[in-house]
Protein backbone atom coordinates (compact mmCIF):
# COMPACT_ATOMS: atom_id res chain seq x y z
CA UNK A 1 0.00 0.00 0.00
CA UNK A 2 0.75 3.09 -0.72
CA UNK A 3 1.40 5.54 2.20
CA UNK A 4 -1.49 7.54 1.62
CA UNK A 5 -3.68 4.51 1.73
CA UNK A 6 -2.18 3.03 5.00
CA UNK A 7 -3.06 6.19 6.34
CA UNK A 8 -6.45 5.87 5.32
CA UNK A 9 -6.33 2.41 6.28
CA UNK A 10 -5.15 2.99 9.66
CA UNK A 11 -7.29 5.67 10.67
CA UNK A 12 -10.83 4.73 8.86
CA UNK A 13 -11.24 0.96 8.18
CA UNK A 14 -12.93 0.22 11.61
CA UNK A 15 -15.13 3.18 10.98
CA UNK A 16 -16.55 2.24 7.44
CA UNK A 17 -16.51 -1.70 8.97
CA UNK A 18 -19.41 -0.82 10.68
CA UNK A 19 -21.39 1.39 8.93
CA UNK A 20 -21.09 -1.18 6.31
CA UNK A 21 -22.13 -4.09 9.19
CA UNK A 22 -25.07 -1.85 10.04
CA UNK A 23 -26.31 -2.27 6.47
CA UNK A 24 -24.91 -6.16 5.80
CA UNK A 25 -25.16 -8.21 8.20
CA UNK A 26 -22.94 -11.22 7.46
CA UNK A 27 -19.27 -10.80 8.58
CA UNK A 28 -17.73 -11.82 5.94
CA UNK A 29 -19.09 -9.77 3.09
CA UNK A 30 -18.77 -6.99 5.17
CA UNK A 31 -14.80 -7.65 5.04
CA UNK A 32 -15.78 -8.27 1.27
CA UNK A 33 -17.21 -4.73 0.64
CA UNK A 34 -14.76 -3.02 2.83
CA UNK A 35 -12.43 -4.47 0.54
CA UNK A 36 -13.80 -3.61 -2.91
CA UNK A 37 -14.06 -0.06 -0.92
CA UNK A 38 -10.16 0.32 -0.55
CA UNK A 39 -9.36 -0.64 -4.19
CA UNK A 40 -11.72 1.80 -5.78
CA UNK A 41 -10.61 4.47 -3.08
CA UNK A 42 -7.28 3.50 -4.28
CA UNK A 43 -7.83 3.68 -7.83
CA UNK A 44 -9.76 6.57 -7.27
CA UNK A 45 -7.33 8.56 -4.84
CA UNK A 46 -6.10 10.72 -7.30
CA UNK A 47 -9.08 12.52 -7.92
CA UNK A 48 -9.67 13.80 -4.30
CA UNK A 49 -9.00 17.28 -5.00
CA UNK A 50 -9.90 18.59 -1.33
CA UNK A 51 -8.32 16.62 1.18
CA UNK A 52 -10.40 18.15 4.05
CA UNK A 53 -13.80 16.91 2.56
CA UNK A 54 -11.95 13.26 2.69
CA UNK A 55 -14.26 11.21 4.81
CA UNK A 56 -17.37 12.32 2.99
CA UNK A 57 -15.56 11.25 -0.09
CA UNK A 58 -14.77 7.72 1.89
CA UNK A 59 -18.72 7.11 3.32
CA UNK A 60 -19.66 7.82 -0.30
CA UNK A 61 -17.08 5.26 -1.80
CA UNK A 62 -19.09 2.72 0.63
CA UNK A 63 -22.54 3.84 0.07
CA UNK A 64 -21.95 3.47 -3.68
CA UNK A 65 -19.84 -0.16 -3.22
CA UNK A 66 -23.07 -1.21 -0.91
CA UNK A 67 -25.08 -0.48 -3.21
CA UNK A 68 -23.12 -2.24 -6.08
CA UNK A 69 -22.79 -5.40 -3.38
CA UNK A 70 -26.93 -5.33 -3.73
CA UNK A 71 -27.38 -4.71 -7.35
CA UNK A 72 -25.35 -7.72 -7.93
CA UNK A 73 -27.17 -9.90 -5.37
CA UNK A 74 -30.14 -10.49 -7.57
CA UNK A 75 -31.06 -13.91 -8.23
CA UNK A 76 -29.92 -15.37 -11.63
CA UNK A 77 -31.85 -17.86 -13.79
CA UNK A 78 -30.31 -19.62 -16.32
CA UNK A 79 -32.47 -19.75 -19.35
CA UNK A 80 -32.95 -22.65 -20.98
CA UNK A 81 -32.81 -23.10 -24.90
CA UNK A 82 -36.80 -23.82 -25.01
CA UNK A 83 -38.96 -22.11 -22.17
CA UNK A 84 -40.92 -24.71 -20.85
CA UNK A 85 -44.05 -22.95 -20.34
CA UNK A 86 -48.31 -24.83 -19.96
CA UNK A 87 -49.92 -24.92 -23.58
CA UNK A 88 -52.70 -22.10 -23.01
CA UNK A 89 -56.16 -24.00 -23.20
CA UNK A 90 -57.11 -20.56 -24.20
CA UNK A 91 -59.36 -21.51 -27.48
CA UNK A 92 -61.29 -24.08 -25.49
CA UNK A 93 -62.34 -21.80 -22.17
CA UNK A 94 -62.96 -19.03 -25.07
CA UNK A 95 -65.47 -21.65 -27.08
CA UNK A 96 -67.01 -22.51 -23.57
CA UNK A 97 -67.48 -18.85 -22.84
CA UNK A 98 -69.05 -17.72 -26.42
CA UNK A 99 -71.84 -20.00 -26.00
CA UNK A 100 -72.67 -18.10 -22.26
CA UNK A 101 -72.31 -14.76 -24.31
CA UNK A 102 -75.05 -15.03 -27.25
CA UNK A 103 -77.62 -15.68 -24.37
CA UNK A 104 -76.20 -12.87 -22.00
CA UNK A 105 -76.59 -10.22 -25.45
CA UNK A 106 -80.17 -11.90 -25.82
CA UNK A 107 -80.99 -10.55 -22.39
CA UNK A 108 -80.00 -7.02 -23.27
CA UNK A 109 -82.30 -4.39 -23.78
CA UNK A 110 -83.20 -4.06 -27.74
CA UNK A 111 -81.27 -0.37 -27.57
CA UNK A 112 -78.03 -2.01 -26.87
CA UNK A 113 -78.44 -5.94 -28.25
CA UNK A 114 -78.91 -4.69 -31.83
CA UNK A 115 -75.99 -2.57 -32.22
CA UNK A 116 -73.76 -5.14 -30.07
CA UNK A 117 -75.06 -8.74 -32.34
CA UNK A 118 -74.58 -6.69 -35.59
CA UNK A 119 -71.17 -4.87 -34.57
CA UNK A 120 -69.61 -8.00 -32.74
CA UNK A 121 -71.64 -11.17 -34.23
CA UNK A 122 -72.23 -10.58 -37.25
CA UNK A 123 -68.83 -7.83 -37.99
CA UNK A 124 -70.20 -5.44 -39.48
CA UNK A 125 -68.13 -1.75 -38.89
CA UNK A 126 -69.92 0.68 -36.61
CA UNK A 127 -70.45 2.98 -39.46
CA UNK A 128 -73.02 0.81 -41.18
CA UNK A 129 -75.01 -0.73 -37.95
CA UNK A 130 -75.23 3.21 -37.23
CA UNK A 131 -77.04 3.28 -40.67
CA UNK A 132 -78.76 0.41 -40.84
CA UNK A 133 -80.43 1.35 -37.37
CA UNK A 134 -80.73 4.99 -38.55
CA UNK A 135 -78.23 6.05 -35.56
CA UNK A 136 -75.45 8.51 -35.78
CA UNK A 137 -72.07 7.06 -35.39
CA UNK A 138 -71.79 8.44 -31.71
CA UNK A 139 -74.66 7.08 -30.59
CA UNK A 140 -73.73 3.05 -32.14
CA UNK A 141 -70.38 3.47 -30.46
CA UNK A 142 -71.85 4.41 -27.21
CA UNK A 143 -74.54 1.69 -27.34
CA UNK A 144 -71.82 -1.41 -28.32
CA UNK A 145 -69.64 -0.12 -25.61
CA UNK A 146 -72.77 -0.18 -23.23
CA UNK A 147 -73.83 -3.49 -24.54
CA UNK A 148 -70.24 -4.93 -24.23
CA UNK A 149 -69.99 -3.56 -20.41
CA UNK A 150 -73.38 -5.02 -19.33
CA UNK A 151 -72.30 -8.17 -20.98
CA UNK A 152 -69.06 -8.18 -19.04
CA UNK A 153 -70.71 -7.46 -15.86
CA UNK A 154 -73.65 -10.61 -16.19
CA UNK A 155 -70.10 -12.93 -17.44
CA UNK A 156 -68.44 -11.38 -13.79
CA UNK A 157 -71.68 -11.99 -11.62
CA UNK A 158 -71.99 -15.34 -13.14
CA UNK A 159 -68.20 -16.98 -13.31
CA UNK A 160 -65.37 -16.11 -11.54
CA UNK A 161 -62.53 -15.83 -14.18
CA UNK A 162 -58.08 -16.63 -13.94
CA UNK A 163 -56.38 -14.47 -16.42
CA UNK A 164 -53.04 -14.56 -17.69
CA UNK A 165 -50.25 -11.85 -17.11
CA UNK A 166 -52.03 -9.99 -20.36
CA UNK A 167 -54.78 -10.29 -18.91
CA UNK A 168 -56.21 -13.16 -21.06
CA UNK A 169 -58.95 -15.61 -19.92
CA UNK A 170 -56.81 -18.74 -19.17
CA UNK A 171 -60.05 -20.49 -17.15
CA UNK A 172 -63.40 -19.88 -15.25
CA UNK A 173 -65.27 -21.44 -12.68
CA UNK A 174 -69.26 -21.05 -12.64
CA UNK A 175 -69.94 -18.67 -8.84
CA UNK A 176 -72.72 -21.03 -8.60
CA UNK A 177 -76.53 -22.64 -10.15
CA UNK A 178 -77.64 -18.55 -10.28
CA UNK A 179 -76.31 -18.17 -13.85
CA UNK A 180 -78.93 -19.38 -15.69
CA UNK A 181 -77.30 -18.29 -19.22
CA UNK A 182 -74.24 -20.45 -18.84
Amino acid sequence: MTTAIERIWNQHAEQLRGFIHRRIPEASVVDDVLQDVFVKIHTKIASLRDETRLQSWLYEITRNTIVDHFRNQKPEQELTETLDLPEPNETHVLEELAECVRPLMDALPERYRLPLILSELEGLPQKEVAEKLGLSLSATKSRVQRGRDRVKDLLTECCHFKLDHAGRVMDYQPRGRECTHC
